[in-house]
């Protein structure tokens, strides 16, 4: 999965909150999330076959049954008001462990600048510390340079980076 599309302000935006995003929102979110995962690895060189194939090895591993898997988190960002601006996943890369990952953060495009996924991040990353997270990683496509730029400001550190030349 990816983080992320959304570049923030450099202040984070007072009041938000982490809400559970309730049962009956999860199926469509999972579906245009799932929908932007394919799209975005598509667009960084994969066939769409390969891309289908990440997407349901994602689902199986942590989406069993359509539901997050055990210390998944799937949060609607809000504003103080309730209005949601966006929504953050993250939980346990493997089962049990002490790494975890945020798998999908987005805010929508009227809110993003304003300091939403800064702020909605380091909510994360304390629930995620603790529930005895030791690290938290997460994937950025080479493309999205604004969401590259606020995992740097967060602290992030590249851990590794994969490269392609297109043979037209």
């Amino acid at each position: 999965m990816t983080a992320g599309t959304a570049p923030d302000g450099d202040h984070p935006a007072p009041g938000v909150r982490l809400v559970p995003m309730p049962e009956d929102r999860l199926p469509a979110w999972l579906d245009r999330s799932m929908a932007e995962y394919v799209g975005s690895r598509m667009r960084s060189g994969e066939s769409r076959e390969q891309a289908e194939a990440n997407k349901q090895r994602s689902l199986d591993t942590w989406f069993p049954g359509g539901s997050p898997a055990a210390g998944h988190h799937v949060w609607e960002v809000t504003t103080p008001d309730g209005t949601v601006v966006g929504h953050l996943w993250i939980g346990p890369f493997t089962a049990g462990s002490s790494d975890w990952w945020v798998f999908d953060v987005e805010i929508g495009a009227g809110h993003r600048r304003q300091g939403y996924a800064r702020r909605a991040l380091e909510l994360a990353h304390r629930v995620a510390r603790d529930e005895g997270a030791t690290s938290i990683g997460l994937n950025v496509f080479g493309y999205n340079t604004g969401a590259r730029g606020l995992y740097e400001q967060l602290g992030y550190e590249v851990a590794s980076v994969q490269m392609r030349l297109p043979l037209d």
